[in-house]
């Protein structure tokens, strides 16, 4: 059921827009810096902590599983209503500092997971259960 778990999503939904609206003010920006991130960074540090001390019930983890299924589209939508066009007329930074999110996580992924990107793709492909089989 997707709505056991909301209320550890809300509040984390709550303190991520919260520090996103101080960080922004602190930039001198007049808009949300990175609330929605926070929001999820937070709910993924709550959730485990809650998990490992075995405090979160099936249904509750069946919920959030739901809605960390749904933080793709929602981020989606969020980006859509941002000034995008402003943003890219404004100047070169925000090309460069899209171009250097991408290449740090692509860098820092594999060091987190302690895998090097061949062998996670060899596992992957090892488990996976589509896999192709040979044909004899």
């Amino acid at each position: 059921m997707a709505i056991y778990g909301v209320a550890i999503l809300a509040g984390c939904f709550v303190v991520g827009m919260f520090f996103g609206e101080i960080i922004g003010t602190i930039m001198g920006v007049d808009s949300n810096v990175g609330g929605v991130g926070i929001a999820m960074l937070l709910l993924i540090v709550v959730v485990d902590k809650l998990q490992k001390k075995g405090m979160l019930s099936m249904p509750a983890q069946s919920g959030l599983a739901f809605w960390n299924a749904m933080y793709i589209p929602i981020v989606i939508a969020m980006a859509a209503s941002q000034n995008v066009l402003g943003a890219l007329t404004g100047g070169p930074l925000a090309i460069i500092a899209g171009v250097a999110a991408v290449v740090i996580s692509w860098t820092v992924v594999p060091l987190l997971s302690g895998k090097k990107a061949r062998e996670s793709a060899v596992e992957f492909n090892q488990s996976h259960p589509l896999k192709t089989q040979e044909v004899k």
